[in-house]
């Protein structure tokens, strides 16, 4: 049968297969550029003679000049307003009320941030635990004290002597073996720590527990195979894995009772709020320059804790990531390495 036309034209065109094996296997260099082709002013240029050009994004260009436009107003109106006082301000912050206030709020954080912690871990563990009575005394008092505003419990235990003038402790309807004067135990700083701390292990306990779940149930079981005691499990396996889990939650209530510390001039404590608050009384003409200063001194303890709270992350990262997660002087150090070698290209071309 004979051969179609078309097809034996294709097969004399087409070049020898050894030919075209011969050709494919030569390295690209070898083969004959198009550029090489006299009066040929479409060919492409070398790889090393062209650039890449980066994706144009107008978008972001217009975004980052709106912002940038709305930053400068907002700074310019904080420079140029008088009504700010900015004078008085300097004046007012670090007068000695002020520093004091700060010292009642740093020390109120302190105890509170201790206690609440303390007291999350025992609710957290007692949600966990197979006891019915635990779980739902546990569960309760998460509910309760979630549920009640902070300014509210504040109040409720700054008049607590109202309902309970002494405090007992011995046998249930029986005799007491020690007798308290409520009035002469709660003073002004108790009862703010107090009523701090237990809403703060409130939101603590649910912190840990849920930290705690999040360790692999496998780390469990091995030290389960391994034979190791509850304590020890709990204190040398779980909880260490759960703190990666634990640090940054908890550091941002620690943030928030920070502010929360402000309710305490409710009770009578005069705290870093409670101080600009009693001078804004007394000097009415300086009450912006001193809720400016209770803000900055409250953005710089809030600025320290999150600080604090970067360098406890990549301490309790070791392990769980390949490499470290770069501090601030790092990043500065590349991006410095970055702009230098992007001005050597640059030049070079």
């Amino acid at each position: 049968m004979s051969e179609p036309p078309g097809a034996a034209v294709s097969l004399a065109s087409a070049p020898p297969a050894a030919e075209t094996a011969e050709a494919s296997s030569q390295p690209r260099a070898a083969r004959p550029a198009a550029a090489e082709r006299p009066g040929d002013d479409t060919a492409p240029r070398p790889l090393a003679a062209q650039r890449v050009l980066p994706l144009r994004r107008p978008g972001r260009w217009i975004v980052t000049a709106i912002v940038l436009v709305l930053v400068a107003q907002i700074a310019h109106g904080l420079v140029t307003n008088p009504f700010y006082q900015w004078d008085r301000f300097q004046y007012w912050f670090l007068r000695p009320t002020i520093l004091d206030g700060l010292l009642i709020t740093l020390k109120v954080t302190a105890y509170s941030a201790v206690l609440g912690l303390l007291g999350g871990v025992l609710v957290a563990l007692g949600r966990l635990s197979r006891s019915p009575v635990l779980r739902a005394v546990s569960w309760t008092y998460t509910w309760l004290f979630r549920s009640v505003p902070l300014i509210v419990v504040l109040l409720f235990l700054y008049n607590f002597s109202a309902l309970y003038k002494t405090l007992s402790l011995g046998v249930p309807f029986g005799p007491a073996f020690f007798t308290f004067d409520e009035s002469r135990l709660a003073t002004d700083i108790v009862v703010a720590v107090v009523g701090l701390s237990l809403n703060e292990a409130a939101y603590a306990s649910e912190v840990v527990r849920s930290g705690i779940l999040a360790v692999d149930q496998g780390q469990h079981e091995a030290a389960l195979a391994l034979g190791m005691p509850k304590s020890y499990q709990f204190t040398k396996i779980v909880f260490p894995q759960a703190l990666r889990s634990i640090t940054p939650n908890y550091v941002n209530l620690l943030i928030n009772l920070i502010k929360s510390t402000s309710l305490v001039f409710y009770v009578s404590l005069l705290d870093l709020f409670g101080s600009a608050q009693s001078m804004g009384s007394t000097y009415p003409g300086d009450i912006v320059p001193l809720l400016l200063v209770a803000t900055v001194w409250y953005l710089i303890l809030t600025s320290a804790v999150s600080i604090v709270q970067f360098y406890v992350e990549r301490y309790f990262a070791r392990g769980a990531t390949r490499t470290l997660p770069p501090t601030p002087l790092q990043k500065l150090r590349a991006g410095l390495r970055d702009l230098r070698a992007r001005a050597r290209r640059e030049a070079a071309i």
